[in-house]
């Protein structure tokens, strides 16, 4: 009896951390298809972009007021599709909105990984700034959850004029242990999106947007990034929120708008 039970004690601490090495991928990154093209308007314009790799990253770059416009360069969650925000892009104080699906997402190609979607922002972001449309002195990374850990990865090794993180966390390694206290997630984990070693070299401001009652990535990871960075910095709780609803509040629009006018 002693010895079956010994048994399926291994069996588990063996088996589970196992599974979640080869199976994170399904557990961090979830691709949405397109559920339906945005409706042809005058200022929206589809875009096809080449990796590094050559897999073709899709999406659409609403353009904001004047030429050269300022731009926001927009990389959402884990399970976000990023279409949606073609209709909200008069929240964004009339600068223009690239948005770009990761890799697997919507109609980009690929597979999405930690080194490839890092890579990619790096990508979206020189096509970007080779536009003749956009103001290269005026760019703005904006990432939410997942994304924040791109936008931090593109601050640190381009120049922007600003940076707004949604829901940050300092690295995946600290919220999958906040979840999962009795698993050696440092040693499982292969996909890290470690933005906290980033932090202290970015000079870019920052507007960071948490939700009040955020139970995916708990307030204390985005704060302890907030901490290290280096630029100027602004913190705003978003009431009555939470991981999936911060967007619904009005103080999050509000807060975007008014840093981005400030930037401009």
């Amino acid at each position: 009896m002693i010895g079956s039970i010994a048994k399926i004690v291994l069996g588990v601490a063996i088996g589970v951390p196992l599974f979640m090495w080869l199976f994170q991928e399904r557990m961090l990154f979830f691709p949405r298809p397109l559920d339906s093209r945005p409706a042809p308007r005058p200022n929206l314009e589809e875009v096809s972009i080449a990796a590094a790799d050559g897999v073709k990253l899709r999406g659409w770059l609403v353009k904001g007021d004047g030429a050269p416009a300022p731009l926001l360069i927009y990389f959402g969650g884990n399970a976000e599709e990023v279409s949606w925000l073609t209709g909200v892009a008069d929240q964004f104080a009339g600068w223009s909105l690239l948005l770009v699906n990761f890799r697997g997402y919507g109609e980009s190609e690929g597979k999405p990984g930690e080194n490839e979607l890092l890579e990619d922002g790096l990508a979206i972001h020189d096509y970007a700034k080779r536009r003749r449309d956009v103001n290269p002195g005026r760019i703005v990374a904006m990432g939410r959850s997942l994304g924040s850990g791109v936008a931090v990865h593109l601050a640190a090794h381009r120049s922007l004029r600003g940076v707004i993180l949604v829901s940050p966390y300092d690295s995946i390694v600290a919220v999958a242990k906040g979840h999962y206290p009795f698993l050696p997630v440092s040693l499982m984990l292969r996909h890290r999106f470690d933005s906290l070693s980033r932090a202290p070299q970015i000079e870019a401001p920052l507007l960071c947007l948490v939700a009040t009652e955020d139970r995916v990535i708990p307030a204390a990871r985005s704060r302890t990034l907030f901490e290290a960075w280096r630029g100027t910095k602004t913190w705003l709780d978003v009431p009555r929120s939470d991981h999936d609803s911060i967007a619904g509040e009005p103080e999050y629009w509000r807060s975007i708008a008014d840093f981005l006018k400030a930037l401009r």
